[in-house]
């Protein structure tokens, strides 16, 4: 093997056979190599080491890249942006991108020589594909003809500039086409959507990248066929109180952000003065990173954790760096007779330095071949845990260039460090035999040892608090009963049928109740303003969250009444019922809410129909529907079955789930056959509010244990080192009667109060960024000293773990072989 890697050494370094150098880098290559396999427990913890942290430097690298470049592939990126508005609902200013109907139309007549394009989009819908017995539910959106062109999407078959201006026309992803067809050759084919629809491939395009954020659409659809048929969506043409809608925009050139967004953003408060709306553009730069509102200004959103993970990927890599400085200048006494004979036959001090520099060059490009290898292996892995689909860009010369720069300057910010410090040595006194390093020469080392657990033990807080977080949310009271439970969407053929579907399952036993509504338990699909009540603020005007859903909902979910009752299909009067929860119920302000009337309807001119009356019967605790990290809005539900898009089933306790699901996918089947049986536990659509975080504590959790690693693999090396020096010593204090455990808490004292300091000093740092991150959640834990105890105790028991074997082994040692030559 050292074979081997001797040719391979020596093939490397043919390219400077020729050159005035050759005989000089050569001889401090072949030097460095003889070095590198003499010292194998340095050397190896000095490759090992940097190869860790170079690896997890580079998966970094790779993430952060990913999420810098989000969007990125679409030609225009700098000059689209997505609609915007800012209202003022419950006192508190709000963002979506929700926007009403006649936004687009408004901006092209009234700021046309700003906008290159506009276009109105919906949201992206599941939808049913069919082509004979081929079936098929993904996501798509119906969008203006113009939108293929704004993304300047990569197109197989077909022109993006044409496709969708046919009416009964559908685009296609590379995916969808080749699972529906076998084939992308497939335009002027014709495909059935929800089984009502005929519509012919106009184009197909390549899938969207993993990091582009519409990579969730499959298909596009035109937004003529949108508004012929939906009458709710040709009603809502002129109505500007509705935000139900997306809106699309790519600037004209020469056009900038701001100086639009002061043209548009009265343009809806003219229409409408509900909520104070203020429209304005936000750039397709900042959909992914800076995606967060708090009171109508924008102060993040993943850009924190952008800046987290780099320089925790740089803090790595210093910890590896820390090793090689730290190994090298420890063992400066074994090689200070070389630098004097060096010195006495001639060689400059700056020789000395290309030398030492040349060591850690070697050991970096190692290291860096190592970590190329360890990041390939991992990044199945990787990508899984942080839902990413990063690859190594092998063809990428501009990539290589960073990476081979990237290990040169780590090789020299390893290497510079022991290269003047072993080259400064004084001849005299180095061939004397009278140079020692003293006291001092280990203050370098004791601070850069305390850098690398200070890193190491705040990483270590910063995991746990994360989790801590996490368990918080996920603890929080959820006001129902998500066990159990499946939603299952309502397919066009369904729709009719939603009581016998009821019935049907009921009386198969395996149920304890079925319900419907608009929305999954785990999200609130409509927000509504206009309702008035008796005793209301006139000049207020309230935000709520809307469901509509038949009678056994509650019954179904588990909800807690906590006034009034429930919702009773046997009462006529519940046919227009309503029952609040706790927050609307505060917000409403009346006392005995229940038997009390609201309207919605339009309140200026005082007119409401008689199915826009409701009868509050019930008040219920507060539920969780949307965010577990915020707090929970005023809500209403609304005895409204005929608008719902959800099945709900509750299995009955103690019912095999998989004899449940098989009796309710039979029932589903036998009245909508045309249509693929798809469901979601409702517990499992509740976890997925925690994926982000989880994925980012989970990978803080990798990184905390990568760090400690490589900060014990030198800490190792070190007490090594400590124990061959002290060999005599430790012999002499054995024949004077010293105990083991006395010599093992004399070895390890020195490294355990170095752990100590490392833990006061990370301990204010965490707390401080920690206690910032926390106060982007509305419901979040706080920070406890257990937490910071915790973590010291771990570096503790890891460091005295890592020094022990060669404290003990010393200690163990017979003192005869030490003290045999005095």
């Amino acid at each position: 093997m050292i074979g081997w890697l001797n040719g391979f050494l020596l093939l490397a370094i043919q390219p400077f056979s020729h050159s005035t150098v050759q005989p000089v880098f050569q001889n401090n290559i072949r030097i460095a190599w003889r070095n590198l396999f003499k010292n194998k427990v340095t050397g190896f913890i000095n490759v090992a080491g940097l190869a860790i942290g170079m690896a997890v430097t580079l998966m970094i690298g790779l993430w952060l890249r990913d999420e810098l470049t989000f969007n990125q592939n679409h030609q225009h990126y700098d000059r689209l942006a997505q609609v915007y508005i800012h209202q003022v609902f419950n006192d508190l200013k709000g963002t979506t991108r929700a926007i009403s109907l006649p936004v687009g139309p408004g901006l092209r007549d009234n700021f046309g020589s700003d906008f290159e394009q506009v276009t109105m989009a919906s949201w992206n819908f599941s939808h049913l594909l069919s082509i004979g017995e081929k079936k098929l539910n993904q996501l798509g959106m119906y969008v203006e003809p113009a939108f293929p062109e704004m993304l300047t999407l990569e197109m197989i078959s077909g022109n993006r500039g044409q496709a969708l201006r046919d009416q009964s026309s559908i685009l296609l992803n590379r995916s969808t086409a080749e699972a529906l067809f076998g084939s992308t050759d497939v335009v002027g084919q014709t495909l059935k959507m929800d089984t009502e629809f005929d519509l012919r491939v106009s184009g197909v395009f390549e899938d969207l990248p993993h990091n582009s954020s519409l990579r969730n659409a499959s298909f596009f659809l035109p937004w003529a066929h949108y508004v012929a048929n939906n009458e709710w969506v040709q009603r809502n043409a002129d109505e500007w109180g509705n935000h139900s809608f997306q809106c699309f925009v790519q600037l004209a050139k020469g056009a900038d952000f701001a100086s639009v967004n002061a043209k548009i953003a009265g343009m809806e408060a003219e229409h409408s003065q509900e909520g104070e709306p203020e429209l304005f553009l936000f750039p397709m730069s900042k959909w992914h990173l800076y995606s967060r509102f708090d009171e109508g200004v924008n102060v993040g959103g993943r850009i924190q954790y952008v800046r987290l993970f780099g320089i925790i990927g740089v803090f790595v890599l210093l910890l590896a760096c820390i090793n090689f400085m730290n190994l090298s200048t420890a063992r400066s006494e074994k090689r200070a007779r070389e630098v004097g004979v060096r010195k006495t036959i001639g060689s400059q001090r700056s020789q000395l330095i290309g030398q030492f520099l040349s060591e850690s060059l070697l050991v970096t490009f190692l290291a860096l071949i190592l970590s190329i290898a360890l990041v390939q292996i991992s990044l199945g892995a990787f990508n899984n845990l942080a839902d990413k689909a990063i690859a190594i860009p092998w063809g990428n010369p501009v990539f290589w260039g960073l990476v081979f720069g990237f290990a040169f300057i780590t090789g020299l910010l390893a290497g510079s460090y022991p290269a003047f410090y072993l080259s400064s040595f004084d001849t005299l006194k180095v061939l004397k035999g009278t140079f020692r390093a003293g006291r001092k020469a280990s203050v370098p080392r004791q601070v850069l040892v305390t850098i690398q657990f200070t890193v190491s033990v705040a990483l270590i807080i910063g995991t746990i608090v994360v989790f801590q977080q996490i368990d918080h949310a996920r603890n929080r009271p959820v006001g129902y009963d998500r066990e159990g439970i499946i939603s299952i969407p309502i397919s066009p053929e369904l729709v009719d049928k939603l009581e016998t579907f009821r019935n049907e399952t009921l009386a198969t036993g395996v149920a304890e109740e079925v319900a419907y509504s608009n929305a999954p338990v785990t999200a609130i699909y409509s927000n509504q303003i206009g309702f008035d009540w008796k005793g209301k603020d006139p000049n207020t005007q309230p935000l709520f969250s809307i469901t509509s859903c038949s009678w056994e909902y509650g019954k179904t979910i588990g909800w807690e009444v906590v006034q009034g009752r429930d919702f009773d299909r046997a009462l006529k009067i519940d046919s227009s019922a309503m029952i609040i929860n706790e927050a609307a119920y505060d917000l409403i302000g009346v006392g005995d809410i229940v038997g009390k009337t609201i309207r919605q309807g339009d309140v200026e001119d005082g007119t409401f129909l008689p199915e826009d009356t409701y009868t509050v019967v019930g008040v219920v605790k507060n539920m969780i529907m949307e965010s577990p990290w915020e707090p929970i809005r005023p809500a209403m539900y609304m005895m409204r079955p005929t608008w719902s898009n959800y099945l709900l089933v509750r299995f009955r306790p103690g019912q095999p789930v998989q004899d449940g699901i098989a009796a309710v996918e039979n029932i589903y089947q036998a009245l909508s056959p045309s249509s693929p049986f798809e469901f979601d536990f409702v517990d499992d659509k509740y976890s997925q509010k925690f994926r982000s975080e989880e994925r980012i504590g989970k990978l803080a959790r990798v990184f905390a244990i990568l760090a400690i690693f490589i900060s014990c693999l030198g800490l190792f090396g070190l007490s090594t080192y400590v124990a061959e020096q002290r060999t005599k010593e430790i012999g002499i204090r054995k024949v004077l009667g010293a105990s083991v455990t006395n010599l093992w808490a004399m070895q390890s004292k020195g490294f355990v109060m170095l752990v100590l300091l490392s833990c006061l000093i990370a301990a204010p740092l965490a707390w401080y960024y920690l206690d910032s991150w926390l106060n982007s959640y509305d419901y979040r834990v706080d920070l406890s000293w257990t937490v910071f105890v915790v973590a010291a105790i771990l570096a503790l028991v890891v460091t005295l773990l890592t020094v022990s074997y060669q404290s003990i082994r010393a200690a163990l040692a017979n003192p005869v072989d030490s003290l045999r030559n005095e």
